[in-house]
C-alpha cells in the first residue's frame, strides 16, 4: 500500500499502528495508567510543546516534557488518595483518526506516524475540548511497537485553560 508521501507500507503495519493508537486512547479513558506507561520505551518521552514551531523540547518552555520517570511520578500524584486535584474526579473520551505512517527506518525499526485527535474531558461540571495532531516515533521491540516519542500539538495551544491538565491528551 502506498500513501501520499510515497512510503510503501503494508496493510498489516498500518493496522498494527492504528490499533496501538486506539489502545492508547482506551487505556487513557479507563485510567489504566500503568498499562499506558508500558506503551512507552524506557527512554520514551511525552512532549506537548508550547508552540507549534518548536523543534525541540530541550531548554525551552513546554506544556509537558516528561520522560518515563516524570510520567510515572504524575501517575503516583494523580492516583494518590489525598490528591486534591482529583477529588472531583474526571472522565475523558479520546478519538484518534487520520493515522498516517510518514517514515520508516528499516535499520532502526522506527516509524514516524501522524494522526489527529479530539479529547473531551468532563470535570467539575465543566466540559473541555482539546484537539490537535499527534506525532509518534514508534520502535519495534519484541514483535510489538512501543512509543519512543509522543508529540502532542494542540490546535488551541495559546488558549487559556481554567485549570491545569492532570491527565494526558
Amino acid at each position: 500500500m502506498s500513501n501520499r508521501t510515497g512510503l510503501v507500507t503494508s496493510a498489516d503495519m498500518q493496522r498494527e499502528v492504528e490499533q496501538l493508537l486506539y489502545h492508547q486512547a482506551e487505556v487513557l479513558d479507563e485510567r489504566r495508567w500503568e498499562e499506558w506507561l508500558n506503551l512507552f520505551t524506557e527512554d520514551g518521552v511525552y512532549w506537548m510543546p508550547a508552540s507549534a514551531d518548536q523543534q525541540t523540547g530541550e531548554g525551552q518552555p513546554n506544556i509537558f516534557y516528561e520522560d518515563h520517570y516524570l510520567m510515572d511520578m504524575r501517575i503516583r500524584r494523580v492516583e494518590h488518595p489525598y490528591a486534591h486535584s482529583q477529588a472531583a474526579g474526571h472522565r475523558t473520551s479520546h478519538v484518534v483518526s487520520n493515522v498516517m505512517i510518514k517514515n520508516e527506518d528499516q535499520a532502526s525499526h522506527e516509524l514516524v506516524v501522524t494522526s489527529r485527535f479530539h479529547m473531551v474531558e468532563y470535570r467539575l461540571d465543566d466540559l473541555r475540548h482539546f484537539g490537535g495532531k499527534y506525532t509518534h516515533t514508534l520502535i519495534k521491540l519484541d514483535d510489538t511497537y512501543k512509543i519512543k516519542l509522543q508529540r502532542v500539538d494542540l490546535t488551541n495551544v495559546e488558549g487559556p485553560f481554567d485549570f491545569v491538565m492532570q491527565v494526558w491528551l
